[in-house]
């Protein structure tokens, strides 16, 4: 499409693409995965595993958008039929199926996840009138289970992100996808080093340093090695094409190799940060912050009352900005989440951006009503055994973004060593020596067959 958008900078792009990426899994699922699995040991893993699996999906995926320069379902329904690559008519449907995944998966994982993100929210006004101060374990556990149980307040806030992710996204991708990262993204960095530094402050800081980067070995094991690899796959967002709609909008001179390990180093810079306020923190009371999503509205809260309730004021502006650390996160993270259904409307239907952002956004508040209700008092209505708010995380999770991974690496495999090569070097104008091969030969063969292991360890 000669007249479809592109970001107008290669900061705006990267900026943008490390926002789809970084999301509240950064700021808590991170921790608490490297608290339960050892500590330094699991995050030396991590990291290897982002390089060796999580970063050529990711290539994979902002490859294939760019070629195509269109929606998700259309990169998968063209590119396997009208790009001269050799498929099966079978093969060639198993493609469209993934297309329309991805489309499905955005639009169910902006439903759910806007249910956190409305928490996050309404935590932040919580703690901005200083209602989380000088609270016990019990009252935060309590005071969350109340909240999230009300039919009426999550859904407020719930709707309240869905306008603000929708305002910010009807504006189309310059002004409101680009210029929105470029302001959220470096706030969030600032957000981030002012916690840490008061994180490192505190008493028996080292002790949360000491097990976050000094790594004891003798903890791994195939399980640690699994879960280590899962969530370098999941902490990149890759396999459901929100990465793939964003790099539709990238000019041809960007450098999608490097703008992929770019993408990689923020998002894990960001897990590691994010671990440094968290780890030393929660040692200095002597908790392990293995909590689970529970982390953030109920253990850290203490956390933070007990390590800052000395100064008042510093525990209530330690407690704000760590909230307002998590709005930014998820909001980054939600933008991408409904670019992926706005782009696939507005371009199979013709419907115009702001008309389709609305729409679905409108949608999305039904269904992430319905997401929430699974905390409340329809806790109890289950399908095949899971709350709604559950079978849409498995979907996503479980399902959606393997499948989409092992697929993508599929397609990349049937242009061929030579197109790829083409693809990663712009024509030729970027030389990358021996990357391309060894790439090639990595989504061809090794890494559809972790994306698999991982699959089914997860379905299991």
């Amino acid at each position: 499409m000669d007249n479809r958008a592109t970001f107008g900078s290669r900061m705006g792009a990267i900026l943008a693409a490390a926002g789809s990426a970084v999301g509240l899994g950064n700021i808590w699922r991170f921790p608490c995965e490297t608290g339960a699995h050892g500590g330094a040991a699991f995050i030396l893993l991590y990291i290897g595993f982002i390089i060796t699996v999580a970063v050529p999906v990711l290539i994979c995926e902002t490859a294939l958008g760019r070629r195509a320069r269109t929606n998700c379902y259309a990169t998968f329904k063209g590119l396997s039929r009208n790009s001269g690559v050799s498929v099966s008519r079978p093969l060639a449907l198993l493609f469209r199926f993934t297309g329309a995944i991805c489309v499905l998966a955005g639009f169910m994982l902006f439903s759910y996840y806007s249910v956190v993100a409305g928490w996050t929210l309404g935590y932040t006004v919580t703690a901005g009138m200083g209602g989380m101060m000088d609270m016990t374990v019990e009252e935060t556990g309590r005071a969350f289970a109340e909240f999230s149980s009300d039919p009426f307040a999550p859904a407020l806030w719930l709707v309240a992100f869905v306008i603000l992710t929708a305002a910010i996204t009807v504006m189309g991708v310059q002004k409101g996808i680009e210029r929105g990262s470029k302001i959220m993204m470096p706030l969030l960095f600032v957000l981030l080093i002012v916690l840490a530094v008061c994180s490192l402050s505190l008493p028996d800081a080292s002790r949360g340093l000491e097990f976050l980067f000094r790594p004891d070995f003798s903890k791994l094991t195939p399980d640690v090695a699994l879960s280590a690899m899962g969530q370098a796959f999941f902490t990149l967002s890759v396999g459901i094409g929100s990465l793939m709609t964003y790099a539709s909008y990238f000019s041809n001179e960007e450098n999608i190799v490097k703008d992929a390990f770019n993408i990689a180093a923020i998002d894990t810079l960001v897990a590691i940060v994010a671990g440094v306020i968290i780890f030393p923190a929660a040692m200095s009371v002597g908790i392990n912050p293995d909590a689970g999503p529970s982390l953030v509205f109920i253990t850290l809260p203490n956390v933070f009352n007990q390590a800052f309730g000395a100064t008042p004021w510093l525990c209530y502006a330690v407690t704000l900005l760590f909230y307002v650390l998590l709005v930014m996160a998820a909001l980054t993270s939600s933008i991408s989440m409904l670019e992926i259904t706005t782009a696939f409307v507005t371009e199979k239907f013709g419907m115009k951006r702001w008309k389709a952002a609305t729409a679905i956004a409108a949608v999305t508040c039904f269904t992430g009503f319905a997401c929430s209700m699974s905390f409340g008092e329809w806790s109890g209505v289950t399908v095949f055994g899971m709350g709604l708010f559950d079978l849409f995380d498995f979907f996503v999770a479980k399902f959606a973004m393997p499948v989409g991974g092992i697929f993508m690496c599929l397609l990349m495999r049937k242009f061929g060593e030579r197109e790829v090569t083409r693809m990663l070097t712009n024509d030729g104008g970027i030389n990358l020596r021996w990357f391309p091969k060894v790439f090639y030969f990595l989504v061809s063969w090794v890494i559809p067959a972790l994306i698999l292991v991982i699959f089914v360890n997860e379905l299991l």
